[in-house]
């Protein structure tokens, strides 16, 4: 499967319009964004978890980038509450689960080969970033490996602008903003590449974002050729 896999367009999908798709594992299903591969697949996802389901323990050779967005995850190391950011590097593993349910967005096979940082960011967690106008709260969830990646809110009816990236993936978590002449709300996902901009107008409710600069794909990626790997 190909989807969204020219790095050099403009990718935009909102994700609260998109079917819900079943994977390997019973009550689990997944809205997908980007996907090189089939289930091995280089992929960004959101990933919904119903009550008291699970995946088998699987290794992650590409390494597993999580934001959890609603509800609790839990693996084998405990319990992430909504708001977590996760860093799983490449080479490890785990057994997923919900007993509640859930619902993340999830990256898959996009680490590079030399990222070994184990992550684990708790609601509230991360560096306090330098505020830019706008920008009510702003943290550095992680920066290394040639990746900055942040979650801010950003203040009712604000100008926001991001520019002079290597790449920028954004990920609407609540409220909303106008960009490129439409709205743009919760569970919407936009990927630009180097050259361009991003200019918003913040709506009326604020708005909630994670994004990440960085290429979009790095060129030390990990390979994509382990035969055991992660299924989201």
């Amino acid at each position: 499967m190909l989807l969204n896999d020219d790095l050099s367009a403009r990718a935009l999908v909102d994700a609260s319009t998109l079917n819900w798709v079943p994977s390997p594992a019973r009550g689990v299903e997944r809205r997908m964004l980007f996907r090189i591969g089939d289930e091995k697949a280089r992929a960004t996802s959101i990933v919904r978890y119903a009550a008291g389901s699970d995946f088998a323990r699987h290794l992650h050779p590409g390494g597993e980038e999580f934001l959890v967005l609603e509800g609790t995850f839990q693996d084998e190391t405990g319990d992430f509450p909504a708001g977590t950011y996760v860093r799983n590097p490449p080479g490890s593993g785990h057994a997923p689960r919900s007993k509640d349910g859930c619902t993340i967005f999830v990256k898959l096979w996009q680490f590079r080969q030399d990222d070994h940082a184990p992550v684990v960011r708790r609601p509230g967690e991360g560096e306090p970033a330098q505020l830019r106008p706008g920008v009510c709260d702003s943290r550095v969830l992680f920066n290394g490996a040639g990746e900055q990646v942040m979650l801010e809110t950003w203040q009712a009816g604000a100008l926001i602008e991001l520019t002079q990236f290597p790449g920028l993936e954004l990920l609407v978590i609540d409220g909303g903003f106008t960009e490129d002449g439409a709205r743009r709300g919760r569970l919407t996902w936009l990927r630009l590449p180097p050259g361009k901009a991003f200019h918003a107008q913040v709506g009326p409710e604020g708005a909630r974002v994670w994004y990440k600069l960085a290429p979009l794909m790095h060129d030390a990626v990990c390979p994509f050729d382990d035969p055991a790997p992660g299924r989201s």
